[in-house]
Formats: structure tokens, sequence, C-alpha cells
């Protein structure tokens, strides 16, 4: 009916849309890094939009090449015969609060490297280095007097200085999401959780998104990248699959939360240590994931507060 390329303008896409308007059923959209403007622009025109998971869609194996014409009616016979995989379109204002923490996960990953970064420094000319608690107590003045040649100090204290701002932006970031989700009775629940604080909470809370669009436990225990993927045939493995399809950021607080609830819950970590006796420390560590990622669905669906006894039952 109609094939045309067009540039990334929401206003031009809408106006070349309209002549089909009464006959369109469904837009599919691919879920690439910038779909955010294209997908908003269609829901607040009215179109019923379908946003594709380009992970889990099968290229059609006929085709000896693919470009995007092809791509395109590939999409659309899968959308016509209801076979289409789609990925969850979580609200805009959501959207926004959860790509801060994500953001601040950024910010934390580079304060981290600037923190190594100056441990090495350290090493190398004094055959030492002061552990990461010292570095971020330690003051550009401070630098210059514990390094033996004038010329190292600059280096650490511009890294000092770039993490200073790092910690700005971090506080930042966190209070700003903070304030937004403090008051949503999930939250508090997620809070009362053995290992879950403030950070990890927001995180589990806002990557999740509308509980409802997971219909089994099983399927945010895929989503949360806590259940293994292999392929079997006879009983016999055939091979693994892919292992980092979901949330990575799910996956790294489910984590996080299984360290210090191993740490601060005696349960917990007698759980743990049953585990680990039968397996290693890295089974027995997701093994808790697992069970404390169970008990936030379980939490986030019905609405009630974290059961130790429950959930490592």
């Amino acid at each position: 009916m109609y094939r045309k390329r067009l540039a990334n303008d929401a206003a031009l896409v809408l106006e070349s849309l309209a002549p089909y308007r009464e006959a369109i059923t469904g837009l599919v959209v691919e879920s690439t890094y910038n779909w955010y403007w294209l997908v908003d622009a269609l829901v607040d025109a009215g179109y019923r939009v379908h946003l594709a998971n380009t992970a889990a869609i099968v290229q059609y194996s006929g085709l000896k090449y693919s470009d995007d014409d092809s791509d395109a009616a590939w999409l659309a016979k899968l959308l016509r015969l209801g076979l289409l995989s789609e990925g969850s379109i979580d609200p805009k204002e959501q959207r926004a609060v959860r790509d801060l923490l994500r953001r601040r996960s950024r910010l934390v990953q580079q304060h981290t490297a600037n923190v190594l970064a100056v441990q090495n420094l350290f090493s190398r000319n004094r055959g030492r280095s002061p552990s990461a608690n010292a570095i971020r107590r330690l003051t550009p003045e401070r630098a210059g007097e514990l390094l033996p040649d004038a010329n190292l100090a600059p280096a650490v204290q511009s890294t000092l200085l770039a993490m200073r701002g790092q910690e700005a932006a971090i506080d930042l970031l966190e209070h700003e999401a903070c304030a937004q989700v403090k008051g949503r009775p999930e939250y508090r629940h997620l809070l009362g959780t053995s290992g879950i604080g403030q950070v990890l909470g927001l995180t589990i809370l806002l990557e999740t998104g509308p509980i409802e669009r997971f219909a089994r436990v099983g399927n945010y225990a895929s989503y949360s990248r806590l259940v293994g993927s292999e392929r079997l045939s006879n009983g016999k493995r055939k091979g693994r699959g892919n292992t980092k399809s979901g949330n990575k950021y799910l996956a790294w607080a489910d984590l996080e939360a299984a360290n210090f609830a191993v740490r601060y819950s005696p349960a917990i970590k007698r759980y743990y240590q049953r585990k680990r006796a039968k397996t290693n420390g890295v089974v027995a560590i997701k093994t808790v994931a697992h069970k404390l990622g169970r008990a936030c669905y379980s939490m986030l669906r019905e609405g009630t507060n974290f059961d130790v006894d429950r959930a490592f039952a």
C-alpha cells in the first residue's frame, strides 16, 4: 500500500500515516535503543502500537538477504498471524524515573573505575595501595603528600575531583527517583525484604514495571535472569540458550540483595550454607537470589509483606 523511508520526525510520520488511519489495525515498532519518541507519538495519536521484541523474533529462514523492507514485511506478517513476540511499553512517566536509576548505575560504575585507577597508581609507585574507603576520604591536597613524585599528584587530584562530581550526581539522581516512588505501598513492601535497601528497592520496582504483565512467577524469574537456559534432547544437553535474555538491572539487583541477605539475615544465611555444602558458592548465592526474586513477585502481585519462612521454607 505504501512504502517509504522517512526522517526521524514524529509530525512527518503521523502525516504519512494519516491517509491510511482507518485501515490500520496496529503498528509494529522494533525495540531498538531509540524507540521512545516514535512510540510515544503514535500512542498519543491514538494508534495501537506493538513493540516488537527483536531478541525473540526468529527471522524467516527462506530469506536470502535482509533489509528494512523485508524486515517490515515480516513484522507485519507476524502481527497479522498473531505470532509477534512483543515487549512491554511502560508508561512514559515511570519510564523516565526508571532511566534516572539506569543513569545512576552508569555513574556508579564510572566512580568505581576511578577508585580502581587511583589504587593502581598507588600500587605502581608505592608498592601498596590504600583501601577503597580511604580513597573516597582522600582529599586532593592530601594526595600530593602521599606520592613520591610531584608529577603524579595532578593525575590523582584530577581523578578525585571527577569522583566528587560523580558522587554529587549519584546523590541527585537517587534523591529524585526516591522522591517520586517513596509513597507507593509496593515500594514499602520491598523495603521490608531481607537484603533490599533503598536503591535495590527502587531498581526492582521500576525495572519490573506493571507486575500484571507477568502471568506466572516463572515468567518473572526468567525475565530477571534467575533461571538457567539449556537445550535438552533425550535428557542430554545439546547446547545453551541465550542466558543474557532478560533484564540485566533486575538480575544485578537480585544478586546484590542475595549477598546482603546472606550477610545480615540468620535464616537466609543458614539456607545459603546448606546449599553451599551441596554445590558451590556461586550456585548457592544464585539460589538465594532466585528465592528473593520469587518473593518480590508475590509481594508486588499480592501487596503483602516479606515472610522469610514462606520464601525460604
